[in-house]
């Protein structure tokens, strides 16, 4: 399961909790045995689970931590873990934040059998990588105008240019385009 490792962190927490209650007893019967194999299975479920994340999420994906519970024989057992993941933009490069985004989905689903919380980050990282599509694709249209309409002064220069080398004055000039039309 995913939560939240502080309101004002940009990181985000993979957890996985066990929901049984094991307790400890003094000396071990057929029960405790029965109980540290569960106990064994959850550690084992619970590390692969947090590796995944680790794996995937990359230097996106900080260190995992545990939940333990002490088992019959002594020994602690992970029943939960998290590890907190960066759902920070990056500042002024959509394309390196919808890349980040993608890691951090598949670090989200990484698991074999994500969470609910899991499954809520990656939802969160999707919805961060569709604005920074938006994003990406208003600049690129914003350049492509301006790469289109170039701005008015530099026509103002052209046919400045071109009058003082073909000795016109602007009344000549005037004159002389007022009975044309221009066709694009």
């Amino acid at each position: 399961m995913i939560t939240s490792v502080s309101s004002s962190s940009p990181y985000t927490a993979f957890q996985a909790h066990d929901r049984s209650s094991v307790g400890a007893a003094p000396s071990i019967t057929e029960a405790d045995l029965q109980s540290l194999g569960k106990l064994k299975a959850r550690d084992r479920e619970v590390r692969a689970h947090e590796a995944a994340h680790q794996s995937v999420g990359g230097v996106h994906a900080g260190a995992a931590s545990f939940t333990y519970q002490r088992g019959p024989d002594g020994v602690q057992y992970a029943i939960g873990g998290e590890v907190p993941i960066d759902l920070a933009t990056v500042e002024g490069n959509p394309q390196a934040t919808i890349e980040k985004m993608r890691t951090v989905q598949a670090a989200a689903l990484a698991p074999a059998q994500p969470s609910s919380q899991d499954r809520a980050v990656a939802a969160e990282a999707a919805r961060i990588l569709l604005q920074a599509q938006a994003e990406l694709v208003q600049n690129t249209h914003s350049s492509r105008i301006q790469a289109v309409q170039p701005p008015e002064k530099d026509g103002r220069a052209a046919v400045d240019t071109y009058r003082s080398i073909s000795g016109m004055s602007q009344t000549n000039t005037e004159e002389r385009l007022s009975g044309t039309q221009l066709q694009a």
